[in-house]
């Protein structure tokens, strides 16, 4: 069940009110992006009167325009610039194509799968707006991860299906990804900004394999890479050999790989999902010493 049918269930009348308008549509959204922007500071401090028990972590009034971001403890939810309205579900950037939720999830809480919209926790019995935002124990949904070994050999692949890009002289990182992940295309707009060289082999865990063969037969393996995270069409080539790309799905297969993206250091350390910039930095660093 979503979150909002869970909120919809346990909101008294009044606070259905409060939330109904800003999940009504776009047109809401319109009206909170012509507001003056008070800044976070100010919006913090509105939320704090009118949510008093509600633990805030941060507020972002920057990264949506008409919007602000809240983080409390492990949750995320949105607001106006008033902090009069309140909106919980996902935000997705049509130019990019990047949900932003889902990632700012993955920043807030690295060693959890979080799918779908963001999570509301289930209200408690009094039935008003804050405690459906409280984070108590064990609330969140989590995937756990599966078992996975500390480090992992890729001296089993061959040269071939590997989509090689970055920077040359960087720090090498191997990634498995899917080109229907959402948060694979997020973990690239990442890697695209940092100074390495990544090792891209993909696998079709969401059946993306058609899409892996255009871009791996492309005369430009990297642009066609970014051009199919970002949905943009491009030119596939003619057929070329592919098997190079088998041998991920088998090596991925074998190794129990059947999430991505799976991030492999240089010196075989392993890491299962996205993560945020200044993760991956100090983490990579670590590979050097």
């Amino acid at each position: 069940m979503f979150a909002i049918d869970r909120l919809r269930r346990r909101l008294s009348p009044k606070a259905m009110m409060v939330l109904a308008v800003p999940l009504v549509g776009i047109a809401s959204v319109a009206v909170a992006a012509q507001m003056a922007n008070p800044g976070s500071v100010e919006v913090a401090s509105l939320l704090k009167a009118r949510l008093p028990k509600t633990p805030l972590t941060k507020v972002d009034c920057e990264k949506v325009k008409g919007l602000c971001e809240v983080t409390a403890d492990s949750n995320l939810f949105y607001v106006d610039t008033k902090a009069r309205y309140l909106i919980i579900g996902r935000v997705y950037d049509m130019e990019t194509r990047q949900d932003l939720t889902a990632a700012r999830l993955l920043e807030i809480n690295p060693d959890m799968l979080v799918g779908g919209a963001a999570k509301a926790n289930a209200a408690s019995a009094d039935g008003d707006e804050e405690s459906a935002l409280a984070p108590p124990q064990g609330r969140l949904q989590k995937t756990s991860l599966p078992a996975r070994p500390a480090t992992l050999s890729l001296d089993g692949l061959p040269k071939d299906g590997a989509i090689v890009w970055g920077n040359p002289a960087g720090q090498t990182v191997t990634v498995f990804t899917d080109f229907r992940c959402g948060y694979c295309r997020a973990l690239t707009n990442v890697l695209r900004s940092m100074d390495v060289r990544v090792v891209e082999r993909p696998i079709s865990v969401l059946g993306s394999r058609d899409i892996a063969d255009r871009v791996y037969c492309a005369k430009n393996r990297e642009e066609a890479l970014h051009a199919a995270y970002a949905g943009e069409p491009f030119k596939g080539g003619a057929s070329c050999d592919t098997s190079g790309l088998d041998a991920n799905e088998a090596f991925a297969h074998k190794h129990g790989l059947t999430g991505t993206p799976v991030i492999v250091r240089s010196d075989g350390a392993v890491l299962e999902g996205y993560r945020p910039k200044e993760f991956l930095l100090s983490w990579i660093k670590e590979g050097r010493s």
